[in-house]
């Protein structure tokens, strides 16, 4: 099992093979489960969107289209997850209330944005860093995670209307960095 790719993997549980499952929970769940916690202090939902995560690739993993879709297994699994999130929230919006004060951004930098500007670096990656949190936040959510406007909403507790106007600020802000 070592020797496969994550692809390998999932087309091997399209056809129920418990092995490969366990190979590709272990070698993916540190790593989803800390992006699930970036962008959720709530541990129990996080681990809800977990089982629900992996419960969808056992059950879908024929669903997976992989290469002939320039996808990439890692990729599907955090789509997966990061859909399970959003329902998540939607299931807590409809129970609770959302506090009228955000609460305050964390000051120390995220791990993802740590590896954002390691990978881009130059010009590019002063311009991330230049950003403001607001929008490097929403530019994260709709380019990196491939969230929609009403998931990325949804995620950052924000109106739609909101994020695009972040989205917008935030590529004109990039354009004249970097021009």
């Amino acid at each position: 099992m070592a020797s496969l790719d994550e692809a390998q993997l999932v087309r091997r549980i399209a056809r129920g093979d418990r092995a490969a499952f366990e190979e590709l929970y272990r070698r993916t769940s540190p790593w989803l489960a800390l992006r699930l916690r970036r962008r959720c202090a709530d541990e129990q939902l996080v681990a809800e969107v977990m089982q629900e995560t992996y419960l969808a690739v056992w059950r879908a993993g024929e669903a997976f289209a992989g290469d002939a879709v320039g996808g990439s297994a890692v990729g599907w699994l955090w789509t997966i997850a990061a859909r399970r999130l959003v329902d998540g929230f939607r299931r807590q919006a409809r129970y609770a209330r959302v506090p009228a004060v955000a609460a305050e951004p964390v000051s120390a930098p995220a791990a993802e944005d740590d590896a954002l500007a390691g990978e881009v670096g130059g010009t590019v990656g002063d311009a991330l860093r230049r950003l403001a949190p607001e929008l490097r936040q929403v530019l994260q959510s709709m380019v990196l995670d491939g969230l929609s406007v009403r998931e990325t909403a949804l995620l950052l507790g924000v109106p739609e209307g909101t994020v695009k106007t972040r989205a917008r600020r935030a590529r004109i802000a990039m354009r004249e960095a970097l021009s």
